[in-house]
């Protein structure tokens, strides 16, 4: 647990900070993630970080049956989930207008979650709004994809350099390639597993034939 906690608030903490440096008009540019905008993007990224608090208010089931790299699956982006996930975030978006705003709000949501988390022991089970029942662990491991994957689309509609924690990226390339080593032949590095695997950056020449050779497939991505 104390690995994923630490990666999780390491990146909350400098999104956090790159929050409270921006203007209004940054929150209204296009992300990556159409049809949002930043601060679309950002309600859901917020959203996504305050999620445990309310489960971890709920019974525990009995037995964790879904892992974080199994989490994100094809059936959470059927179009009806999709256009959830998608208005949700836009009406979440319009509750907090402005900059200083959003990164407060921000700030609230991810603390509370690093709260709830360490209140809890490290066999806590908890069940997503999926119906998924998972460890803890493995659900907070989710929020760290969540955070630094998208992290990457608001560096992009920024025009900023990636600001990645080292922690949370060694945290999402084991979720991403489920904790089989890549083919030294790809040569990439932990932004570059990131980009690949989540469709953010193609697949070229024979990098599919590699990965699918080491049993390492795209994941479904999403809050």
């Amino acid at each position: 647990m104390e690995p994923v906690r630490a990666a999780f608030r390491v990146e909350c903490e400098r999104l956090e900070r790159i929050l409270h440096g921006l203007d209004g008009s940054a929150l209204d540019r296009p992300t990556p993630c159409p049809p949002w905008r930043v601060r679309d993007l950002l309600a859901h990224v917020h959203t996504g970080a305050g999620r445990l608090v309310a489960m971890l208010a709920e019974p525990a089931p009995p037995r964790p049956e879904v892992t974080a790299s199994g989490y994100f699956g094809a059936a959470k982006f059927a179009s009806a989930v999709d256009r959830e996930r998608i208005d949700g975030a836009r009406a979440a978006a319009r509750e907090h207008p402005g900059a200083v705003e959003v990164a407060r709000e921000f700030g609230r949501a991810w603390r509370a979650t690093d709260a709830a988390v360490a209140a809890e022991p490290p066999g806590r089970v908890v069940r997503t709004r999926h119906g998924d029942a998972m460890a803890l662990t493995e659900f907070l491991r989710t929020r760290v994809v969540e955070v630094t994957v998208h992290g990457l689309d608001l560096a992009d509609a920024l025009d900023r350099p990636p600001w990645t924690t080292p922690a949370a990226a060694a945290v999402v390339v084991d979720v991403l390639t489920t904790g089989r080593p890549l083919p030294d032949r790809l040569g990439w590095d932990a932004l570059t597993v990131l980009r690949k695997a989540t469709g953010r950056l193609p697949l070229t020449g024979a990098e599919p034939a590699a990965l699918a050779a080491a049993g390492i497939r795209r994941l479904a991505f999403g809050g």
